[in-house]
């Protein structure tokens, strides 16, 4: 198993697949409270890693998963973001968790555009979700952003079990028109 080659370049980013070299952090970036709290919530580095291995994995077997963001002009791991289907989640996902020192510059729209684009063209998908917290003001307005809408509220797989996500999203024949 092989992960795939992919890099998408913007015009403060880089997005491709995750290296051992990204780990440190993807940590960090658990690890801090506000900024992991709509993305499974804050985690030692333990679960971190296994969190992380699963990101690297979903690339070899799947042949996608998030993306990791690398900021172009410090060459820093600033996030993730990407497609996302595991088994039993509620759509084909394109999802994001950036770095908190990464917020408020319009990176997360940026990349989602790119990795939306990419997604749409190489996975043929025909439609996209957002899996979004009623909370997290931030991602809904990243959403409607986006051109995706509100579709339904869904209780989310296991280990979420507890939650319940707003379901944003679009077809693909939506995106284009806004493209």
């Amino acid at each position: 198993m092989l992960i795939p080659d992919v890099r998408i370049e913007t015009e403060r980013l880089i997005l491709r697949p995750p290296l051992a070299e990204d780990f440190e952090a993807y940590a960090e970036n658990m690890a801090d409270v506000e900024a992991s709290r709509f993305i499974g919530g804050q985690q030692p580095r333990e679960l971190a890693w296994r969190g992380f291995l699963t990101l690297a994995g979903a690339w070899a077997i799947q042949g996608f998963a998030m993306f990791s963001i690398i900021e172009k002009e410090t060459g820093r791991w600033i996030g993730r973001l990407g497609p996302w289907h595991p088994v039993g989640w509620p759509g084909t996902e394109v999802g994001w968790g950036l770095a908190r020192e990464a917020w408020g510059k319009g990176y997360a729209y940026e990349g989602c555009v790119a990795a939306i684009d990419w997604t749409f063209e190489h996975l043929g998908w025909s439609n996209m979700i957002h899996s979004i917290d009623s909370d997290n003001a931030a991602s809904l307005a990243l959403a409607k952003r986006l051109g995706s809408t509100l579709q339904r509220k869904v209780g989310m797989p296991p280990p979420y079990q507890d939650r319940v996500a707003e379901i944003w999203g679009q077809t693909r024949e939506q995106w284009q028109r806004r493209r």
